[in-house]
């Protein structure tokens, strides 16, 4: 495993502990997060379809929905060998641990989503279209790509690669908004109904979701909801203290460390 087929092994020995982004990241924008991680578990990142170095067909070209995302970070779970793991989701890869822990709860041993809410119905990507377009494309260098994005900088420094003309998103614009579109036009709250694991649910205090989706979420599922007061939609960037304090007490009861 490593890189090249869209799996980052950032270390540590024990429980397995798959760490998912969110729309247009990478498994290596979790570099930062894996450090503190890596004493509780053995941690992985996962690039999802049209991600990073994914081995998969584009989603223009082969059909893929949610539970086809669910149902890759299982076999990798499977593949991997080491037992059920604790799934951390970043958005979209908070919904995919949803999903994950209702249809193969044998393979998670409790999941923390981040800024995600399961009904998003009636969204459409035509606001990010507008986003995206008004990006300077090609960025020249990493460096711009960093001041452009300001707090969020950082993340997505990983995201571009270096092409003829400049920096380019890795990702496919155009398979993400095949991507997002489903959320649009579904309820995911019926997979939420059949979580039974520990769940901590991560809300941003400028989230963009849906308002009360996520209390919602934890509602539901039983779980914890803590909203963190300032943060951005990429809360363990915009408020690395506050996520890492969260995230290691349920991950220290959890595995009981």
């Amino acid at each position: 495993m490593g890189h090249a087929d869209g799996v980052v092994d950032f270390g540590g020995s024990g429980p397995p502990i798959v760490l998912l982004h969110g729309l247009m990241g990478r498994a290596t924008t979790w570099w930062r997060v894996a450090r503190h991680l890596s004493a509780y578990g053995h941690v992985v990142g996962l690039d999802a379809r049209a991600h990073g170095r994914s081995p998969h067909p584009s989603p223009r070209d082969v059909p893929v929905s949610t539970e086809d995302f669910a149902a890759d970070v299982a076999e990798f779970v499977e593949r991997l060998d080491e037992g059920p793991a604790v799934v951390i989701g970043h958005s979209m890869g908070g919904l995919h641990a949803i999903v994950l822990a209702a249809t193969r709860p044998d393979l998670v041993r409790g999941i923390v989503t981040e800024d995600i809410a399961p009904d998003q119905r009636g969204r459409t990507v035509d606001a990010w279209r507008a986003h995206f377009d008004s990006w300077p494309v090609p960025f020249t260098s990493l460096a711009h790509v960093r001041e452009f994005f300001g707090d969020t900088g950082d993340y997505f420094v990983e995201c571009f690669t270096e092409h003829d003309d400049g920096y380019r998103l890795t990702a496919d614009l155009e398979d993400l908004y095949v991507i997002a579109a489903e959320w649009g036009r579904r309820d995911y709250r019926s997979y939420v109904d059949k979580v039974a694991c520990p769940l901590l649910v991560l809300e941003a205090g400028n989230t963009f979701m849906p308002a009360g989706g996520q209390a919602e979420l934890a509602r539901r599922a039983g779980g914890r909801h803590l909203v963190v007061e300032g943060a951005g939609h990429v809360i363990h960037d915009s408020a690395p203290e506050q996520y890492r304090g969260a995230v290691e007490a349920f991950l220290s009861e959890l595995l009981d460390r």
